[in-house]
């Protein structure tokens, strides 16, 4: 059976009894609104994420959103409210937050009387001069639909959570995946709680547990040990008698602030088994915080791509990991270039540099001209250095929207993308719909931590550059002004496993 089967199978069959009884046909109908903003947000970047960096669903457009196409399945109707998403970035400007905020807290009022809310969140935002931005949001939706109203929230494995979110919300589901390939299914068992709690007429009971651990993404992929047995064991643990679910957070690393920090958390029906169940899985976290490593070889950009010219295999990706924007990086650095040119490698393709001005300057000149350009720095200048270089435009992508143009251009050999707007290549169409096919080349070089699997399966093999950026792997050496006592920031911390309950749950 696929990995993917596997996981989807198992994470289903925990809430079977739940998802039998939520679609009961006879039950009276429930209002529900639907709705929520997800952005992960670094605080070692110097760049904004503005309204324009957001895609924001409203109405029909949300209600047809694939991702969240589970609310079309229960007999009661999910109501759209708004829904913001970004790619990960820097702090939110505080006038977006506020916008946006304020639109949604307003489209909410206009649904009421509610019965439930389900909140698809992210939970590693940031806003200009706030802390707990996720806490200020649920805590709003608290305030404009009331105590009786039962939330349901899903996170991201590497959201993080304070008491005020969990003391507003009711359920909560996280991803057990990392790369996150159970998203639908998360939605799924979110939705489930909220349905069947409210057509059994429960309250859950929420526990949870932080852990003094920070880890990123790349060192705690559950593809490897010793999270690839941490989240394995969640399925059965969601099946013990009085559990509704189970979730397991690394929590986000590269935000300075209180709230931080690894969790377990857990919904249910009988708070003992949730306090224990909760304090076991942050001791088992706790007791492997050593054993968290790379799952892939890596090194600085020049012994990455020494390694991959002298392997014989193609095409070897590379991984430019301190300026992931799926993690929060810029996206503008162009360092891997420079070291690309310094080393005079051909036969490489690097996808790709945010870069507006660079790329507005291809569609200029148009295919097949050679011109000057200035590459990289264009979205955070405080760190990233510009690359002079002589290129030829190769390809322009034909669009309607300016900030969605991407050209190609050939550099010395390297094959550059440049894009108008910060953005990932993760899947091979991201290659292909423009014109370059990535296992031609003899190497791949992408901005991005640990690989998401369509670009992993043609990977041959995937090595990991420990590169500058605001998403640096660098961790231990991060500067901390807000952040709790955490590992490893504090090497010689003493830890006993403690669970908090919802206040929703006490009232």
């Amino acid at each position: 059976m696929k990995r993917r089967e596997f996981i989807k199978r198992a994470s289903m069959a925990a809430l079977a009894t739940v998802g039998a009884s939520a679609s009961r046909a006879g039950a009276a109908q429930k209002r529900i609104a639907f709705g929520g903003i997800q952005i992960e947000c670094s605080t070692y970047g110097n760049s904004l994420s503005r309204m324009q960096d957001f895609t924001i669903r409203r109405g029909q457009e949300l209600a047809d959103f694939r991702f969240l196409g589970v609310t079309r399945t229960y007999p009661h109707p999910f109501m759209p409210i708004l829904f913001a998403s970004a790619v990960p970035g820097g702090r939110v400007e505080r006038a977006t937050y506020d916008a946006l905020k304020a639109e949604f807290v307003d489209r909410l009022r206009s649904l009421l009387p509610l019965d439930g809310v389900y909140l698809p969140m992210h939970g590693a935002m940031y806003v200009e001069g706030m802390t707990d931005a996720e806490g200020d949001w649920i805590s709003a939706v608290r305030g404009v639909v009331g105590e009786r109203c039962l939330i349901s929230a899903s996170y991201d494995l590497h959201g993080n959570l304070s008491q005020r979110i969990i003391d507003n919300i009711d359920m909560l589901s996280a991803f057990r995946t990392a790369p996150h390939i159970d998203r639908e299914e998360t939605h799924k068992r979110a939705c489930d709680m909220l349905v069947h709690c409210l057509d059994a007429g429960i309250r859950p009971t929420l526990v949870w547990a932080p852990i003094p651990v920070l880890m990123p993404g790349e060192r705690s992929s559950t593809e490897y040990e010793p999270a690839k047995r941490l989240w394995a064991q969640l399925p059965a643990l969601n099946a013990r008698d009085g559990v509704l679910d189970v979730s397991l957070l690394v929590g986000y690393v590269w935000a300075d602030e209180r709230r931080a920090t690894a969790a377990s958390v857990l919904t249910g029906t009988k708070p003992a088994v949730l306090h224990q169940t909760a304090a076991e899985l942050a001791a088992q976290y706790w007791e492997a915080r050593t054993e968290f490593a790379f799952g892939v070889p890596t090194g600085t950009m020049g012994e990455m791509i020494e390694k991959a010219l002298a392997l014989p295999t193609q095409p070897v990706v590379i991984s430019d990991s301190g300026d992931n924007p799926t993690g929060g990086g810029t996206g503008d650095r162009a360092d891997a270039l420079a070291e690309l040119l310094r080393m005079k490698v051909r036969n490489a393709v690097f996808a790709g540099i945010a870069d507006r001005p660079a790329t507005e300057a291809c569609y200029a000149a148009g295919v097949g001209k050679t011109i000057a350009l200035t590459v990289g720095g264009s979205l955070d200048p405080q760190a990233s250095r510009p690359v002079p270089v002589t290129a030829r435009v190769a390809f322009v992508e034909r669009t309607d929207a300016p900030a969605e143009r991407r050209a190609v251009v050939e550099v010395d050999g390297v094959t550059l993308v440049l894009t108008a707007r910060r953005r990932p290549f993760h899947e091979v169409r991201d290659f292909t719909a423009l014109g370059l096919d990535p296992k031609a080349f003899k190497i791949v070089v992408v901005k991005a931590g640990y690989l998401v699997p369509e670009i992993a399966a043609i990977a041959n093999p995937n090595l990991m550059a420990l590169t500058d950026g605001a998403v640096n792997q660098d961790i231990e050496h991060l500067t901390s002004v807000h952040r709790v006592p955490t590992y490893p920031f504090v090497r010689d911390l003493a830890y006993v496993p403690r669970t908090f309950v919802s206040a929703r749950s006490k009232s």
